[in-house]
């Protein structure tokens, strides 16, 4: 990640790009019309919403985002993207049902003018769906060469002057990295061979790469997370960032491992099981897409905990993770975790926590930041993978060899301090000696 510049000015429209427009796209869609309409407010998003504290304490500087780095506007924004099904937007949020039919009335024709473009789709990835609105090509390189086009279109048809790119897709099958995506000069012949390894989400996050587009991952798959894409997207000075939005049960993951390692308190098992209906839940009733979610979902308190330095605390946790599909809950998805605790002389404790979440409502506000924060790191002439926005992802992607931070509270104090970085502003460390020793001084 490099940056050399405060932010240039946001001028212009920005199209926001949405590989998969199901529940968590449209109702982000639907939401950002609403509140621009003054119908809703974009609660859960840090860039409309949340503030950022600014020099000292006493100083009671404490602006919105959006009022101190140079966001685009919801005014300024131009949607599109692409589905395997070929309803519109406002018929796909009935559809997902998300969002009462009454709310999607008043938003209706913004949301009706908004049509998928054929998606590219490989049945082998996702199983459990059928596309009927796909594209055809001899080879990958054929098809990535279609979205490049799709991109350059809706550009120039909807007048706008940037663009970012957010997977908003299902989870794919579960695969490993390979020798195809070892380089740009591999993956680049395996497009051309049809190499099985490449997934459709890949050919989103290369043609959005190629085309300057920045570009994240909403899903657990590998997508920009190989060395191919990432050596593009340094070539090219494009900002990337992934994997796998952070909304139901691994949020709460975040926010309650980080206090009990903190307090260190010892953990003998975390048992999770989630019950969702919805496109996403009938995806992961297939092993092998689940397999590619629960890799993501293991790796959270592992890697918060650190059990190889704590043995004594976590050493010997067991860590279970369960998807069922459970197509009455719709998106309404239900998690329940129960953590086995141990404290002061191994004294056993537990905690049950049953979260009734609402998967899209959750993910909306994260698409919408992400977009706006690329778009805010492409005009500060940061390329490469943003790793101050593992704030939004279950398993943040980061540099070859380095671990990626996991703690909530961590990952936000380091995506404000980027803010204050780029806007020319003291980073806070939050050491706070300087009141007291000014008290002493005084004496």
């Amino acid at each position: 990640m490099t940056s050399t510049d405060t932010p240039r000015a946001a001028q212009g429209k920005l199209g926001i790009l949405l590989p998969g427009l199901g529940a968590v796209a449209t109702t982000m869609i639907a939401g950002a019309v609403a509140a621009r309409k003054g119908l809703a407010k974009p609660v859960g998003s840090l860039t409309q919403m949340g503030h950022i504290r600014l020099g000292k304490r006493t100083e009671g500087r404490y602006p919105l985002i959006k009022d101190l780095a140079p966001l685009a506007g919801l005014d300024d924004l131009v949607f599109g993207g692409w589905d395997i099904y070929a309803d519109n937007v406002y018929q796909a949020a009935l559809n997902a049902g998300v969002l009462e039919p009454r709310l999607l009335e008043q938003v209706r024709p913004e949301l009706e003018r908004v049509k998928p473009m054929t998606a590219v789709f490989d049945k082998s990835y996702v199983r459990n769906l059928d596309g009927t609105h796909v594209k055809q090509g001899a080879t990958k390189a054929d098809l990535a060469e279609q979205l490049m086009a799709d991109i350059r279109r809706f550009q120039q048809e909807n007048g706008c002057d940037r663009l970012v790119m957010v997977w908003c897709g299902s989870t794919e099958r579960y695969i490993e990295p390979g020798d195809v995506h070892a380089s740009l000069e591999a993956f680049e012949l395996g497009l051309l061979t049809n190499d099985p390894l490449i997934a459709p989400s890949m050919l989103y996050a290369y043609a959005a790469i190629k085309c300057g587009v920045p570009f994240a991952n909403g899903a657990p798959n590998l997508t920009c997370d190989v060395p191919a894409l990432i050596e593009l997207a340094q070539e090219r000075g494009v900002p990337i960032a992934g994997k796998d939005f952070k909304t139901g049960q691994t949020l709460m993951k975040t926010i309650l491992a980080p206090g009990l390692e903190a307090r260190a308190l010892g953990i003998k098992g975390w048992f999770s099981t989630n019950i969702l209906g919805n496109r996403d839940g009938l995806v992961l009733d297939d092993p092998e897409n689940f397999r590619t979610k629960e890799v993501s979902k293991l790796s959270v308190l592992e890697q918060v905990l650190k059990p190889e330095l704590r043995p004594d605390l976590y050493g010997d946790l067991y860590h279970k993770v369960r998807i069922n599909y459970y197509p009455p809950h719709g998106d309404n998805k239900e998690s329940w975790d129960n953590i086995d605790i141990f404290g002061w002389m191994g004294y056993p404790m537990q905690i049950k926590v049953n979260f009734l979440c609402r998967d899209s409502i959750l993910a909306a506000p994260i698409v919408l930041d992400l977009a706006l924060f690329l778009d805010l790191a492409q005009r500060a002439d940061m390329s490469g993978i943003q790793e101050w926005l593992s704030f939004y992802f279950k398993s943040p992607q980061t540099a070859e060899g380095l671990p990626p931070e996991h703690d909530l509270f961590k990952q936000l104090i380091k995506l404000q301090n980027t803010l204050r970085h780029m806007m020319g502003e003291d980073l806070i460390t939050h050491l706070g000696l300087d009141y007291y020793q000014d008290l002493v001084d005084a004496l």
